[in-house]
């Protein structure tokens, strides 16, 4: 009797061992397969330790930041789109190694997000795309190296994420774009110095190249010397133009060849409409409006917005 009961207690602990293993199992395939939600974080902001300490290691990290802050919201303000952008291909060039599974994972759900939001309203094609080519490239060196430890998961699944990001390529390059049914006043119907106005406020040389494949008076506008010499100085110090003069064939400065030449030697200035903000009293990093527990008497004063390059920075030791 007494070998039956313990017969019986030792099936129930198996039982109930199987049990444990196929909650945690349900549990981990749910989190693996329907990663489709970011990860959530109640606080939209992160402290930024001072210093190289041990509590910075562990818990001050870059995959961490970008778990707290809140990019999938981010995105859909077109006052942060860019900025977002710009920082995702900066992680995508040198910084993937340094995301955590779960960081990773909010890294391929919010550029699905941005993929998705392009789709749908056709604009910043060439932006995702480079974004998109620059993310492949640096996975197809990292992967080659496996077994180096080089990138958190199954080799299996960042060859899936590759082929997922060369669908959302193919998916961008069908992309037609539709002519609005719009009747009343266009572009070409203003003045041309109101064309010219609004040209000056491009910031991609490559924007003014592309209007000026629209139509003939516009090709003629596009190629303003006062123009390109204007998205010369805008983007590049005078030592640096000073560098790389071009002259034209009637001895002039060829400002749109000095612009393509100099943006393969330096980087361009950037501009976003919204940036991270860094508090300096508090060192606590968010977005501007988002509320912090700062003791200043002046927040908003102690606040200095930081570039994607910054942000990347702050977590470098």
């Amino acid at each position: 009797s007494f070998c039956k009961k313990e017969d019986h207690n030792k099936e129930n602990l198996f039982n109930s061992l199987n049990y444990d293993v196929a909650a945690k199992k349900r549990k981990k395939d749910l989190l693996n397969n329907k990663a489709k939600i970011q990860y959530f974080h109640q606080e939209k902001w992160i402290y930024v330790h001072k210093g190289s300490t041990k509590e910075r290691h562990g818990y001050c990290t870059l995959g961490e930041a970008f778990n707290r802050l809140d990019f999938s919201s981010a995105i859909l303000d077109s006052r942060r789109f860019n900025y977002v952008v710009r920082l995702l291909e900066l992680i995508a060039k040198s910084q993937l190694t340094s995301l955590s599974g779960i960081a990773q994972k909010n890294y391929m759900n919010i550029l699905e997000k941005v993929v998705q939001k392009v789709l749908e309203d056709q604009q910043n094609i060439r932006l995702i795309r480079e974004l998109l080519q620059t993310l492949y490239t640096s996975l197809c060196t990292l992967v080659q190296r496996v077994g180096k430890s080089v990138l958190v998961g199954n080799i299996n699944m960042w060859v899936h994420r590759m082929e997922t990001i060369l669908h959302w390529q193919q998916q961008l390059n069908n992309i037609q774009i539709t002519r609005p049914a719009f009747k009343g006043t266009t572009f070409t119907d203003l003045p041309l110095c109101l064309q010219l106005n609004i040209m000056q406020r491009l910031s991609d040389g490559r924007d003014l190249v592309s209007l000026g494949q629209v139509a003939p008076d516009l090709q003629v506008l596009s190629e303003d010397r006062l123009l390109w010499k204007k998205l010369c100085q805008y983007h590049f110090t005078d030592r640096q133009i000073r560098k790389r003069l071009i002259l034209s064939d009637k001895g002039q400065l060829d400002w749109k060849k000095m612009y393509f030449k100099l943006i393969r030697c330096y980087p361009r200035k950037e501009q976003y409409g919204d940036t991270l903000q860094l508090c300096r009293h508090c060192h606590i990093l968010s977005w501007k409006g988002t509320d912090h527990p700062c003791t200043a008497n002046n927040p908003e004063t102690c606040s200095t917005s930081l570039s994607p390059q910054d942000f990347i920075n702050l977590f470098r030791f």
